[in-house]
Protein backbone atom coordinates (compact mmCIF):
# COMPACT_ATOMS: atom_id res chain seq x y z
CA UNK A 1 0.00 0.00 0.00
CA UNK A 2 1.20 3.56 -0.50
CA UNK A 3 1.96 5.89 2.27
CA UNK A 4 -0.73 7.21 4.41
CA UNK A 5 -1.81 10.03 4.85
CA UNK A 6 -0.98 11.61 8.41
CA UNK A 7 -4.18 11.79 10.92
CA UNK A 8 -3.83 14.49 13.22
CA UNK A 9 -3.55 11.80 15.67
CA UNK A 10 -1.69 9.12 14.53
CA UNK A 11 -1.33 5.41 16.14
CA UNK A 12 2.06 5.21 17.02
CA UNK A 13 1.83 2.91 20.02
CA UNK A 14 2.82 -1.06 19.78
CA UNK A 15 -0.48 -3.96 20.74
CA UNK A 16 -0.48 -3.42 23.98
CA UNK A 17 -40.69 -22.56 28.92
CA UNK A 18 -44.05 -19.86 28.07
CA UNK A 19 -44.91 -16.87 29.91
CA UNK A 20 -48.18 -17.23 31.58
CA UNK A 21 -50.98 -15.09 29.49
CA UNK A 22 -50.43 -11.10 29.76
CA UNK A 23 -47.26 -11.37 30.73
CA UNK A 24 -44.26 -10.36 27.21
CA UNK A 25 -41.54 -13.28 26.97
CA UNK A 26 -38.85 -10.19 27.25
CA UNK A 27 -40.23 -9.32 30.62
CA UNK A 28 -40.38 -12.89 31.44
CA UNK A 29 -37.06 -13.59 30.79
CA UNK A 30 -35.64 -10.30 32.43
CA UNK A 31 -37.97 -11.99 35.58
CA UNK A 32 -36.58 -15.66 35.50
CA UNK A 33 -32.99 -13.51 35.02
CA UNK A 34 -33.05 -11.84 38.35
CA UNK A 35 -34.70 -13.90 40.46
CA UNK A 36 -31.71 -16.93 39.00
CA UNK A 37 -29.07 -14.90 40.11
CA UNK A 38 -30.85 -12.51 42.65
CA UNK A 39 -29.70 -9.40 40.75
CA UNK A 40 -31.03 -7.16 38.52
CA UNK A 41 -30.36 -7.93 35.03
CA UNK A 42 -28.92 -4.52 34.49
CA UNK A 43 -27.86 -1.59 36.38
CA UNK A 44 -30.50 1.44 36.99
CA UNK A 45 -29.17 3.90 36.28
CA UNK A 46 -26.29 2.91 34.34
CA UNK A 47 -22.50 3.32 35.17
CA UNK A 48 -21.68 7.24 35.30
CA UNK A 49 -18.66 5.98 33.12
CA UNK A 50 -20.89 5.46 30.09
CA UNK A 51 -21.80 8.87 29.41
CA UNK A 52 -18.39 10.18 29.81
CA UNK A 53 -17.16 8.09 27.64
CA UNK A 54 -19.92 8.34 24.53
CA UNK A 55 -19.49 11.78 24.97
CA UNK A 56 -15.36 11.85 24.69
CA UNK A 57 -16.13 9.45 21.59
CA UNK A 58 -18.57 11.29 19.83
CA UNK A 59 -16.75 14.63 20.04
CA UNK A 60 -13.38 12.94 18.67
CA UNK A 61 -15.02 10.95 16.13
CA UNK A 62 -16.94 14.04 14.93
CA UNK A 63 -13.27 15.09 14.36
CA UNK A 64 -11.99 11.74 12.49
CA UNK A 65 -15.50 11.56 10.24
CA UNK A 66 -13.73 15.47 9.28
CA UNK A 67 -10.69 14.54 8.65
CA UNK A 68 -11.90 11.66 6.66
CA UNK A 69 -14.15 13.55 4.20
CA UNK A 70 -11.35 15.69 3.77
CA UNK A 71 -8.75 13.28 2.40
CA UNK A 72 -7.50 13.09 -1.46
CA UNK A 73 -10.01 10.26 -3.31
CA UNK A 74 -7.62 8.71 -6.06
CA UNK A 75 -7.79 4.99 -7.59
CA UNK A 76 -6.22 2.43 -6.57
CA UNK A 77 -5.55 -1.08 -7.29
CA UNK A 78 -6.41 -4.19 -5.08
CA UNK A 79 -4.90 -7.28 -6.02
CA UNK A 80 -6.32 -10.57 -4.34
CA UNK A 81 -4.60 -13.65 -3.61
CA UNK A 82 -5.74 -15.34 -7.02
CA UNK A 83 -4.08 -12.36 -8.83
CA UNK A 84 -7.41 -10.67 -9.88
CA UNK A 85 -7.44 -6.65 -9.60
CA UNK A 86 -10.11 -5.02 -8.17
CA UNK A 87 -10.17 -0.76 -8.74
CA UNK A 88 -11.29 1.96 -6.27
CA UNK A 89 -11.10 4.31 -4.27
CA UNK A 90 -8.47 5.53 -1.88
CA UNK A 91 -10.25 6.74 1.81
CA UNK A 92 -13.48 5.46 0.12
CA UNK A 93 -13.60 1.72 -1.00
CA UNK A 94 -13.40 -0.56 1.93
CA UNK A 95 -12.54 -4.58 2.13
CA UNK A 96 -16.19 -5.02 2.40
CA UNK A 97 -17.31 -3.40 -0.58
CA UNK A 98 -14.43 -5.74 -2.50
CA UNK A 99 -16.38 -8.47 -0.83
CA UNK A 100 -19.46 -7.65 -1.76
CA UNK A 101 -18.39 -7.15 -5.31
CA UNK A 102 -17.16 -10.82 -5.33
CA UNK A 103 -20.32 -12.01 -4.21
CA UNK A 104 -23.01 -11.68 -1.47
CA UNK A 105 -22.18 -15.21 -0.04
CA UNK A 106 -18.51 -13.91 1.09
CA UNK A 107 -19.51 -10.24 1.69
CA UNK A 108 -21.58 -12.33 4.52
CA UNK A 109 -19.37 -14.78 5.30
CA UNK A 110 -15.92 -13.03 5.59
CA UNK A 111 -15.08 -11.63 9.38
CA UNK A 112 -12.07 -10.11 8.87
CA UNK A 113 -10.03 -8.61 5.92
CA UNK A 114 -5.99 -8.36 5.66
CA UNK A 115 -4.43 -5.48 3.77
CA UNK A 116 -0.68 -6.02 2.58
CA UNK A 117 -0.31 -8.45 5.52
CA UNK A 118 -2.02 -6.49 8.50
CA UNK A 119 -5.21 -7.64 9.80
CA UNK A 120 -7.35 -4.65 9.09
CA UNK A 121 -11.69 -3.45 9.59
CA UNK A 122 -13.49 -4.63 6.70
CA UNK A 123 -15.45 -1.36 6.81
CA UNK A 124 -12.30 0.70 7.27
CA UNK A 125 -11.20 2.58 4.00
CA UNK A 126 -8.38 1.41 2.34
CA UNK A 127 -5.86 4.06 1.94
CA UNK A 128 -3.78 3.30 -1.12
CA UNK A 129 -3.21 0.16 -3.44
CA UNK A 130 -3.15 -2.67 -1.73
CA UNK A 131 -2.95 -6.66 -1.41
CA UNK A 132 -6.14 -7.60 0.13
CA UNK A 133 -7.10 -10.93 2.01
CA UNK A 134 -10.88 -12.23 2.81
CA UNK A 135 -10.83 -14.16 5.90
CA UNK A 136 -14.13 -16.09 7.33
CA UNK A 137 -14.31 -18.09 10.99
CA UNK A 138 -12.84 -21.12 9.42
CA UNK A 139 -9.45 -19.44 8.84
CA UNK A 140 -7.43 -19.34 12.40
CA UNK A 141 -7.05 -15.43 12.45
CA UNK A 142 -10.10 -14.86 11.14
CA UNK A 143 -11.24 -16.95 13.85
CA UNK A 144 -9.33 -15.08 16.94
CA UNK A 145 -10.62 -11.99 15.50
CA UNK A 146 -14.84 -13.18 16.18
CA UNK A 147 -13.84 -14.19 19.68
CA UNK A 148 -11.96 -11.15 20.33
CA UNK A 149 -15.07 -9.08 19.33
CA UNK A 150 -17.28 -11.41 21.43
CA UNK A 151 -15.04 -10.79 24.66
CA UNK A 152 -16.37 -6.82 23.82
CA UNK A 153 -19.86 -7.97 23.85
CA UNK A 154 -19.14 -9.98 27.15
CA UNK A 155 -17.61 -6.95 28.30
CA UNK A 156 -20.44 -4.56 27.43
CA UNK A 157 -22.77 -7.56 29.57
CA UNK A 158 -21.03 -7.30 32.21
CA UNK A 159 -20.68 -3.43 32.73
CA UNK A 160 -24.34 -3.17 32.39
CA UNK A 161 -24.99 -6.09 34.79
CA UNK A 162 -21.59 -5.33 37.50
CA UNK A 163 -20.96 -2.00 37.46
CA UNK A 164 -17.56 -3.54 37.11
CA UNK A 165 -14.15 -2.01 36.08
CA UNK A 166 -13.05 -3.94 32.97
CA UNK A 167 -8.96 -5.05 32.61
CA UNK A 168 -8.41 -7.26 29.50
CA UNK A 169 -10.30 -9.58 27.63
CA UNK A 170 -8.19 -11.21 25.19
CA UNK A 171 -9.88 -14.10 22.76
CA UNK A 172 -7.71 -17.70 23.70
CA UNK A 173 -7.20 -21.26 22.00
CA UNK A 174 -11.07 -22.12 22.77
CA UNK A 175 -12.92 -18.93 23.02
CA UNK A 176 -12.47 -15.61 24.88
CA UNK A 177 -12.80 -14.33 28.77
CA UNK A 178 -12.66 -10.75 30.09
CA UNK A 179 -11.03 -10.45 33.38
CA UNK A 180 -13.01 -7.44 35.74
CA UNK A 181 -12.87 -5.98 38.87
CA UNK A 182 -16.42 -6.29 40.75
CA UNK A 183 -16.72 -4.55 43.75
CA UNK A 184 -18.38 -6.57 46.70
CA UNK A 185 -19.48 -9.43 44.64
CA UNK A 186 -17.97 -12.78 43.27
CA UNK A 187 -19.40 -13.81 39.62
CA UNK A 188 -21.65 -16.93 40.26
CA UNK A 189 -23.19 -19.30 37.72
CA UNK A 190 -26.36 -18.72 38.63
CA UNK A 191 -25.34 -14.76 36.93
CA UNK A 192 -24.46 -16.61 33.31
CA UNK A 193 -27.92 -16.35 31.74
CA UNK A 194 -28.03 -12.52 32.91
CA UNK A 195 -25.01 -12.47 31.22
CA UNK A 196 -26.20 -14.48 28.33
CA UNK A 197 -29.38 -12.54 28.01
CA UNK A 198 -27.41 -8.88 27.84
CA UNK A 199 -24.82 -10.30 25.02
CA UNK A 200 -28.24 -11.62 23.14
CA UNK A 201 -29.52 -8.54 23.12
CA UNK A 202 -26.13 -6.50 22.14
CA UNK A 203 -26.46 -9.53 19.01
CA UNK A 204 -29.54 -8.79 18.14
CA UNK A 205 -29.22 -4.58 18.39
CA UNK A 206 -26.35 -5.37 15.37
CA UNK A 207 -23.94 -2.59 17.09
CA UNK A 208 -21.50 -1.62 15.16
CA UNK A 209 -17.61 -1.81 15.57
CA UNK A 210 -16.37 2.19 15.81
CA UNK A 211 -12.87 2.36 15.36
CA UNK A 212 -11.36 5.69 16.50
CA UNK A 213 -7.78 6.81 17.29
CA UNK A 214 -6.86 8.64 20.44
CA UNK A 215 -3.65 10.54 21.92
CA UNK A 216 -2.22 9.52 25.09
CA UNK A 217 -3.92 12.51 26.68
CA UNK A 218 -7.36 12.24 25.76
CA UNK A 219 -7.18 8.17 26.52
CA UNK A 220 -6.19 8.98 30.24
CA UNK A 221 -9.15 11.49 30.23
CA UNK A 222 -11.84 9.13 28.96
CA UNK A 223 -10.39 5.67 31.06
CA UNK A 224 -9.77 8.14 34.23
CA UNK A 225 -12.37 5.79 36.40
CA UNK A 226 -10.32 2.98 35.29
CA UNK A 227 -6.89 2.10 36.77
CA UNK A 228 -6.46 -1.10 35.39
CA UNK A 229 -6.77 0.87 31.86
CA UNK A 230 -4.65 3.41 33.32
CA UNK A 231 -1.91 1.32 33.73
CA UNK A 232 -1.91 0.12 30.40
CA UNK A 233 -2.28 3.62 28.68
CA UNK A 234 0.46 4.50 30.93
CA UNK A 235 3.00 1.95 30.56
CA UNK A 236 2.23 0.75 26.66
CA UNK A 237 1.23 4.03 24.88
CA UNK A 238 4.46 6.01 24.53
CA UNK A 239 4.25 10.17 25.78
CA UNK A 240 3.46 12.16 22.83
CA UNK A 241 1.64 9.31 20.82
CA UNK A 242 -1.49 7.16 20.45
CA UNK A 243 -3.18 4.41 20.06
CA UNK A 244 -7.09 3.42 19.43
CA UNK A 245 -10.38 2.38 20.81
CA UNK A 246 -13.23 0.67 19.71
CA UNK A 247 -16.97 1.09 20.20
CA UNK A 248 -19.42 -1.49 20.04
CA UNK A 249 -23.13 -0.08 21.57
CA UNK A 250 -22.21 1.99 25.56
CA UNK A 251 -19.08 -0.28 25.72
CA UNK A 252 -15.81 1.73 24.58
CA UNK A 253 -12.66 -0.11 24.89
CA UNK A 254 -9.00 0.84 24.93
CA UNK A 255 -8.06 -1.61 22.00
CA UNK A 256 -5.98 -2.28 19.07
CA UNK A 257 -8.69 -4.34 17.09
CA UNK A 258 -9.29 -5.30 14.56
CA UNK A 259 -13.12 -6.38 15.12
CA UNK A 260 -15.87 -8.17 13.06
CA UNK A 261 -18.12 -5.23 11.31
CA UNK A 262 -20.86 -5.23 13.87
CA UNK A 263 -22.67 -7.62 16.97
CA UNK A 264 -25.25 -8.90 14.66
CA UNK A 265 -22.22 -11.42 12.62
CA UNK A 266 -22.16 -13.37 16.34
CA UNK A 267 -25.54 -16.04 16.19
CA UNK A 268 -24.57 -18.52 18.85
CA UNK A 269 -23.22 -17.25 22.30
CA UNK A 270 -22.44 -19.23 25.45
CA UNK A 271 -20.75 -18.19 29.21
CA UNK A 272 -18.60 -21.38 29.67
CA UNK A 273 -16.81 -20.32 33.42
CA UNK A 274 -16.05 -18.39 35.42
CA UNK A 275 -13.13 -17.85 38.52
CA UNK A 276 -11.12 -16.03 40.37
CA UNK A 277 -7.33 -14.36 38.73
CA UNK A 278 -4.77 -11.88 40.04
CA UNK A 279 -4.10 -8.40 38.56
CA UNK A 280 -1.36 -9.16 36.01
CA UNK A 281 -1.20 -12.66 37.51
CA UNK A 282 0.37 -11.35 40.52
CA UNK A 283 -0.86 -12.56 43.97
CA UNK A 284 -0.33 -8.88 45.50
CA UNK A 285 -2.58 -7.07 43.45
CA UNK A 286 -5.53 -6.93 43.12
CA UNK A 287 -8.09 -9.98 43.39
CA UNK A 288 -10.27 -9.87 39.76
CA UNK A 289 -12.98 -11.95 38.17
CA UNK A 290 -12.70 -13.76 34.88
CA UNK A 291 -15.54 -14.74 32.83
CA UNK A 292 -15.27 -17.24 29.72
CA UNK A 293 -16.97 -17.56 27.05
CA UNK A 294 -17.38 -19.14 23.52
CA UNK A 295 -19.50 -17.87 20.42
CA UNK A 296 -19.94 -18.96 16.51
CA UNK A 297 -21.00 -17.06 13.47
CA UNK A 298 -24.05 -20.27 13.49
CA UNK A 299 -26.19 -21.77 15.97
CA UNK A 300 -25.66 -25.09 14.69
CA UNK A 301 -21.70 -25.01 15.37
CA UNK A 302 -22.83 -24.05 19.10
CA UNK A 303 -24.77 -27.01 19.24
CA UNK A 304 -22.27 -29.23 18.08
CA UNK A 305 -19.89 -27.29 20.73
CA UNK A 306 -22.57 -28.54 23.90
CA UNK A 307 -22.45 -32.24 21.76
CA UNK A 308 -18.58 -32.42 21.79
CA UNK A 309 -18.49 -31.02 26.02
CA UNK A 310 -21.32 -33.68 26.54
CA UNK A 311 -19.53 -36.36 25.03
CA UNK A 312 -16.29 -35.45 26.65
CA UNK A 313 -17.77 -35.33 30.34
CA UNK A 314 -18.98 -39.15 29.36
CA UNK A 315 -15.31 -39.88 28.89
CA UNK A 316 -13.80 -38.12 31.92
CA UNK A 317 -11.08 -39.95 33.92
CA UNK A 318 -12.71 -39.13 36.85
CA UNK A 319 -16.22 -40.30 36.35
CA UNK A 320 -14.92 -43.53 34.50
CA UNK A 321 -12.35 -44.28 37.52
CA UNK A 322 -15.04 -43.81 40.01
CA UNK A 323 -18.27 -45.90 38.39
CA UNK A 324 -15.61 -48.64 37.14
CA UNK A 325 -13.87 -48.81 41.23
CA UNK A 326 -10.92 -47.86 39.29
CA UNK A 327 -9.29 -45.26 41.43
CA UNK A 328 -10.18 -42.57 44.10
CA UNK A 329 -8.64 -39.36 46.35
CA UNK A 330 -8.73 -38.67 49.48
CA UNK A 331 -7.87 -35.01 51.26
CA UNK A 332 -5.33 -37.36 53.67
CA UNK A 333 -3.29 -36.98 50.18
CA UNK A 334 -4.80 -34.22 48.15
CA UNK A 335 -3.39 -34.68 44.66
CA UNK A 336 -2.15 -38.24 45.02
CA UNK A 337 -3.73 -41.24 43.32
CA UNK A 338 -5.50 -44.34 45.48
CA UNK A 339 -5.54 -47.40 42.92
CA UNK A 340 -8.12 -49.58 43.81
CA UNK A 341 -8.01 -54.03 42.64
CA UNK A 342 -8.90 -53.20 39.16
CA UNK A 343 -7.37 -49.67 38.74
CA UNK A 344 -3.91 -50.90 39.82
CA UNK A 345 -4.33 -54.24 37.38
CA UNK A 346 -4.57 -51.64 34.58
CA UNK A 347 -1.81 -49.58 36.41
CA UNK A 348 1.05 -52.51 36.38
CA UNK A 349 0.24 -53.62 33.35
CA UNK A 350 0.56 -50.51 31.99
CA UNK A 351 4.09 -50.17 33.59
CA UNK A 352 5.20 -53.77 32.36
CA UNK A 353 4.26 -52.40 28.87
CA UNK A 354 6.69 -49.51 29.32
CA UNK A 355 9.57 -51.69 30.51
CA UNK A 356 8.66 -54.06 27.29
CA UNK A 357 9.58 -50.86 25.04
CA UNK A 358 12.34 -49.19 27.09
CA UNK A 359 14.40 -52.47 26.51
CA UNK A 360 13.42 -52.97 22.21
CA UNK A 361 14.76 -49.97 22.54
CA UNK A 362 18.06 -50.56 24.18
CA UNK A 363 17.34 -48.42 27.47
CA UNK A 364 18.72 -50.16 30.64
CA UNK A 365 16.46 -48.84 33.94
CA UNK A 366 18.08 -46.91 36.77
CA UNK A 367 16.48 -46.26 40.09
CA UNK A 368 16.94 -42.62 41.12
CA UNK A 369 15.95 -41.30 44.86
CA UNK A 370 12.93 -38.97 45.30
CA UNK A 371 14.33 -36.22 47.52
CA UNK A 372 17.27 -34.54 46.54
CA UNK A 373 18.72 -31.30 48.31
CA UNK A 374 17.41 -27.98 47.27
CA UNK A 375 20.80 -27.25 46.00
CA UNK A 376 19.64 -29.06 42.62
CA UNK A 377 16.21 -27.12 42.60
CA UNK A 378 18.12 -23.80 43.08
CA UNK A 379 20.05 -24.44 40.14
CA UNK A 380 17.11 -25.56 37.78
CA UNK A 381 15.40 -22.66 38.80
CA UNK A 382 12.34 -25.00 40.60
CA UNK A 383 13.23 -23.25 43.91
CA UNK A 384 13.07 -20.14 43.13
CA UNK A 385 9.05 -20.46 41.84
CA UNK A 386 7.78 -23.67 43.32
CA UNK A 387 9.00 -23.74 47.01
CA UNK A 388 6.04 -22.88 48.75
CA UNK A 389 4.40 -25.70 47.24
CA UNK A 390 7.05 -28.23 47.55
CA UNK A 391 7.34 -30.99 50.59
CA UNK A 392 10.73 -29.59 52.61
CA UNK A 393 12.59 -31.20 55.38
CA UNK A 394 14.95 -29.80 57.40
CA UNK A 395 17.80 -31.98 57.60
CA UNK A 396 21.33 -30.94 58.81
CA UNK A 397 19.86 -27.45 58.54
CA UNK A 398 19.94 -27.54 54.84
Amino acid sequence: MSAPALHPVESTAAPAPVPPAGVPKAEKGKKDAKAASGSPLELSPPPDYFEHRIKMFDRLKAEYDEFLKNQPRQEISVTLPDGAVKTGTSWQTSPMDIAKEISKGLADRVVIAKVDGELWDLERPLEGSCKLELLDFEHPEGKKVFWHSSAHVLGEAAEKHYGCHLCLGPPTDEGFFYEMAIQDRPVVPADYPNLENLSNGAMKEKQKFERLVMSKEDLLEMFAYNKYKKHFIETKVPDGTSTTVYRCGPMIDLCIGPHIPHTGRIKAFMVTKSSASYWLNDANNDSLQRIYGISFPDTKQLKEYKNFLAEAAKRDHRKIGKEQELFFWHDLSPGSTFFLPHGARIYNKLVELMKEEYHKRGYSEVVSPNMYNSKLWEQSGHWQHYKDDMFVLDVDKE
